[in-house]
């Protein structure tokens, strides 16, 4: 991709639809629909920009390693990723939730090793790692209020939006981790090779995130 490109890497879904009236008033949209669009490389009205749709886990790596010049990026994500090689100047305010340890009411308080089942394993262990408590970590990748209920794990560590997934299975949040919303992540030889434009953008998108405020 030519030098002067600014590429930026979202994910679909509600990342990338909350991101989008933000991006607008930046004077960036998207003219390829990546629901119905079969390009991998998204054109916006501006040539010089360009929009890459890819799996939120790997919005991360691929502004690390400069596939992407900035990108949008939930803070489980980037806990999970570790940050190294990037630069995280702004918080948007979107996709909100928090990461939390749930399950039925006083798991986290039996006697030994708790068994924990999630997606989130670095961010898990280095919880727990805190707290000088030893746990086993179960990898899952869906349906995690399943494991409490059948035994595999004795509670999950998950993103909880409104909680009624966790209620009706009686299950509820027992411990806060951190608050989560998406971030504006750059890439640190970016910020710098493409200061002025990638500054312009920042400054573009702290105006529009305080205007929705």
């Amino acid at each position: 991709m030519p030098e002067q490109t600014l590429t930026i890497a979202l994910s679909k879904g509600r990342i990338y639809k909350d991101t989008l009236p933000l991006l607008a008033q930046a004077g960036i949209e998207p003219v390829d629909d990546p629901e119905t669009s079969r390009k991998l490389i998204l054109d916006t009205n501006h040539p010089e920009v360009k929009v890459v749709v890819i799996r939120a886990t790997d919005v991360p790596t691929y502004v690390q390693y400069g596939a992407a010049d900035v990108g949008v990026s939930g803070k489980d994500v980037l806990m999970e990723h570790g940050g190294e090689g990037i630069y995280e100047p702004l918080d948007l305010r979107i996709a909100r939730c928090r990461l939390m340890v749930a399950g039925h009411p006083g798991a986290t308080q039996r006697a030994g090793r708790l068994r924990v089942a999630t997606k989130f394993v670095n961010t898990t262990r280095h919880y727990y790692a805190e707290q000088g408590r030893q746990v086993e970590i179960i990898k899952l990748y869906g349906s995690m209020e399943l494991a409490p209920l059948v035994g595999l794990a004795d509670c999950i560590v998950d993103l909880v939006d409104t909680g009624n997934t966790l209620r009706a299975n009686g299950l509820e949040p027992l411990e806060h981790i951190a608050d989560i919303s998406s971030r504006l992540i750059v890439n640190k030889a970016s910020m710098k090779m493409k200061s002025a434009r990638v500054k312009a953008l920042i400054q573009s998108l702290e105006t529009a995130v305080s205007q929705a405020a």
